[in-house]
């Protein structure tokens, strides 16, 4: 049966639920003609949609515990053990109460059966016919991106165990009475869908009548049923099973009814063991609130910790070193001794500096394979002071090498040049492929003269920061500039005020709408791209009953943010503005990624961009403004030959361009050819083998080769099939590793000014070493995470000179009625699932580069370079 949305709305769930189940789902509502309003809750991660069963079979469903339904499995792992230990702390309430109710003989079995409704609301109801089992237990899931309210839903029916009728009719004709399941959909329900429709029938104190109430036996949110009998509460039979069930499979299933995550007392009362002395150890084992103190100290003293020191406390999160650390000291127990001054400035650097050594050397092995980057950042300090730190790229990583004090020869070409030169020695000219610093004049000057000292390498402008400059120039269209400040007086009305802020994270199911980029002119563009995603989310706010009655509402700030999101313009131009410049952050997360190396992408990048420009405006007069900009900043990347060289070895475009590939990128792969290969004997190899590579010949014409070339990054491709042609595959392999943009890390957290101030010889070692792990370690957590990029809150201040533009108020702040309180903000959840595919970058590329318009373009630019 499919299941229309149509007459459900998105509420905002009530402060009053405290499960924290809620945070983690979406609310529908619909009135009924019967008076009684229809629910739906839908899980954020998945789009699997429960109607009924209370919170507790959607808690199941993202703890991955089974037997109450589906499991979710795209639940992040955090949330996953919080759901756990929620439904673990109901487990062991319930057994505490259930262990003071045995240990007190003068309890009815009636008292001991509302006990146990205390802690659920699922009730057994003994009625004289039933045509269902349960009662509007339906799964329903839903496709899309979970913002919108249109379409249908799918039904997926209940799983009934089969043998339940069999049995069912067998009770029946034995005139055993029969049994119809209701379900008060409460916040914690108790029994589970599934073992209701498991419940295969039987003897329980339901068929004598004992502890029922007007014909109701109330039963406790346990993991399993448990039958009660007239003068033992935890009875059961001589063969081990409990009294009344006259099939006991599924409770020894422990994975059926969900107590494989459960503790020990759990499965020994299922096995037939006493149940007092389960209760007792229940209590023993699992003592939740003595754990949860525990914590909350550990907590504390790291925290009082990061606070004194002034941590930047991100580095939770951030660092991958930060739980190790916690594990190490966790499991040395009561005899850990914390490290001594000395010890962290003598033998425990000295081991790390040996630790961080043996990485390099790892990584250098590759550099005769793979080529490398010369990385040149430059960045200035607290104190005006420039300085210029060397690191090198390769597809193992990025190594830090030294930092260089230029403050009086920064404007100087000449001196640039003899500092890049040093460095380029150092690494070895027969590993450098290029070298990447910013695009400031001096530095094309100093990469020019570099290129004709050294005839085998290119210089290159950083392809993020010009991709910046762009969105920068994007931002400053007329236009353009106006839907992004009509959008920044939303935000900041919204995160000034706390009771406007939560109702908004209520709205959008806990995302934000600030959304932090890279830089702060690419915050811009992935604010509005997240304000259009939630679009209708922000207008059922603006027109809520809440929204109307909060006094924010009532200000002119309030009426203007509702003029705003209520007018059709607005949105039309921010989902425009989306469009033309979504490519382009692709482009900036491509450039900017750790998991694959961007040459092999890039020119793609900026094509696919232009294209979209023209194909949204249409009109030359029109997509050509923006076509300029791009042209204007990327110029000097325009005439880099490495970008087309790296689109010509890439063979998921190559294979996809239909006919020839325009001139202009055969020319750009020759000069490749002719400066990386110096050897003219394997020039005239490596042109051979191309015609091997346009024909698919040998092993690069296999069907593996040909599946794999949409599978496996570039380099790895030719490294795989690339044998019938070793050449040409050596040379691809080396341009397809490289990176097009300088590592951005956070150097104001390293001391690299302390260290050219240091005038002892000693000591100025010392913290050249210590610099040298700090800025490694930083270098190498980078690959190792999981997520590029953590997602931080916009008014966190660790990321404040970010938005400060989308959440900081033009003029100072006056004295307002409202006390902000931050301890009463609701957190956001970070749900962007939400609102993104799970697309790789590059895979949003596509096939197809035949716009002659575009490489005519790209031809005139090189031609005024």
């Amino acid at each position: 049966m499919m299941i229309s949305l149509e007459g459900f709305e998105p509420v905002a769930v009530s402060p009053h639920k405290q499960d924290p189940a809620w945070k983690h789902c979406q609310l529908f509502i619909k009135d009924q003609p019967n008076g009684v309003k229809a629910e739906l809750k839908k899980c954020i991660y998945c789009g699997k949609v429960f109607q009924g069963g209370g919170i507790n079979r959607l808690k199941s469903h993202l703890a991955g515990r089974k037997g109450n339904g589906p499991t979710c499995d795209q639940t992040p792992p955090d949330v996953r053990l919080s759901m756990l230990q929620s439904l673990d702390h109901g487990i062991a309430a319930f057994r505490h109460r259930k262990s003071q109710i045995v240990a007190n003989p003068h309890h009815s079995p009636s008292e001991l059966d509302n006990s146990f409704a205390e802690n659920g609301e699922c009730k057994l109801m003994v009625g004289p016919d039933s045509n269902s089992l349960v009662n509007q237990e339906e799964d329903v899931g839903i496709s899309g991106n979970g913002v919108g309210l249109g379409g249908n839903l799918t039904n997926v029916p209940l799983e009934v165990d089969n043998s339940y009728r069999s049995n069912a009719a067998m009770h029946r004709s034995a005139g055993v009475p029969k049994l119809n399941f209701s379900v008060n959909q409460e916040e914690d329900a108790g029994m589970s869908v599934d073992r209701r429709v498991r419940w295969r029938g039987g003897t329980s104190s339901a068929d004598t009548g004992s502890g029922s109430v007007d014909g109701v036996t109330k039963l406790s949110n346990v993991s399993a049923p448990i039958p009660i009998a007239v003068g033992s509460a935890f009875s059961e039979d001589t063969q081990g099973r409990s009294t009344g069930f006259p099939n006991s499979y599924w409770l020894e299933n422990e994975e059926e009814v969900g107590l494989s995550n459960t503790n020990v007392s759990a499965r020994k009362r299922v096995r037939g063991e006493s149940a007092v002395e389960a209760a007792n150890a229940g209590t023993v084992d699992n003592n939740y609130e003595v754990k949860e103190v525990g914590n909350q100290q550990i907590h504390m003293a790291i925290g009082r910790f990061l606070y004194e020191i002034q941590a930047p406390l991100d580095v939770v999160k951030n660092s991958v070193y930060f739980q190790p650390m916690i594990d190490a000291i966790a499991s040395g127990g009561k005899r850990t001794i914390a490290p001594s001054y000395d010890d962290l400035r003598g033998w425990i650097l000295k081991n790390a500096v040996g630790e961080v050594k043996s990485d390099i050397h790892q990584h250098m092995e590759t550099w005769a394979r793979t080529g490398c980057s010369l990385l040149v950042n430059q960045w200035s300090s607290e104190k005006g002071k420039t300085l210029l730190n060397f690191a090198v790229q390769c597809p193992e990583g990025t190594i830090y090498l030294k930092s260089v004090d230029a403050s009086y020869f920064i404007f100087s070409p000449d001196a640039l040049f003899e500092f890049l030169k040093e460095v380029v020695e150092e690494v070895g000219v027969v590993h450098v492929l290029q070298v990447i610093t910013n695009t400031e004049e001096q530095f094309a000057v100093a990469g020019k003269r570099l290129m004709d000292t050294f005839p085998t390498l290119y210089w290159s402008p950083c392809a993020a920061t010009s991709i910046d400059l762009i969105l920068e120039d994007f931002g400053k269209v007329e236009w353009i500039n106006s839907v992004i400040e009509q959008a920044r007086s939303v935000t900041r009305f919204i995160y000034k005020h706390v009771v406007i802020l939560n109702m908004m994270r209520r709205y959008t199911f806990g995302n934000d709408i600030v959304r932090l980029g890279v830089t702060r002119f690419a915050t811009n563009f992935t604010t509005l791209k997240q304000m259009a995603d939630l679009k209708f989310n922000l207008q059922s706010m603006v027109t809520s009953k809440e929204w109307m009655s909060c006094p924010y509402s009532k200000t002119p700030e309030g009426s203007a943010v509702l003029d705003i999101l209520s007018n059709h313009s607005f949105w039309s131009s921010c989902i425009l503005v989306t469009h033309l410049t979504n490519p382009l952050l692709r482009v900036l997360r491509i450039v900017g990624s750790q998991k694959r190396a961007a040459m092999g992408y890039v020119f793609a990048g900026i094509y696919r961009a232009k294209e979209t420009i023209k194909r949204e405006l249409v009109k030359r007069e029109e997509y050509m403004v923006y076509w300029d900009i791009i042209d204007y900043r990327w110029k000097k990347l325009w005439h880099l030959p490495l970008h087309a060289a790296g689109f010509y070895l890439n063979p998921k475009f190559f294979y996809s361009v239909k006919g020839d590939l325009h001139n202009e990128i055969i020319s750009r792969m020759f000069d490749c050819i002719e400066r990386l290969v110096p050897d003219i004997k394997v020039q005239d190899e490596v042109i051979k083998e191309i015609n091997l590579y346009k024909n698919a010949v040998g092993d690069l014409g296999r069907n593996l080769a040909v599946r794999a070339r949409d599978n496996l990054l570039p380099a790895e491709w030719w490294s795989t099939y690339g044998s019938s042609c070793p050449n040409l595959a050596r040379l691809a392999i080396r341009i397809l590793s490289q990176t097009c943009s300088m590592v951005q890390g956070q150097e104001n957290q390293i001391p690299f000014e302390q260290l050219h101030k240091t005038r002892n010889s000693l000591e100025c070692q010392r913290l050249s070493d210590l610099v040298f792990v700090q800025y490694n370690l930083k270098l190498k957590q980078k690959v190792h995470k999981h997520k590029e990029q953590e997602d931080v809150g916009p008014i966190s201040f660790d990321r404040n000179s970010i938005v400060e533009d989308w959440v900081t108020e033009t003029e100072m702040p006056l004295e307002d009625n409202e006390n902000p309180d931050w301890m009463s903000l609701d957190p956001p959840s970070g749900n962007t699932r939400l609102l993104e595919l799970s697309v790789d970058e590059a895979e949003g590329l596509g096939s197809g580069f035949d716009d002659d318009e575009i490489f005519i373009e790209l031809k005139v630019v090189k031609g005024e370079c």
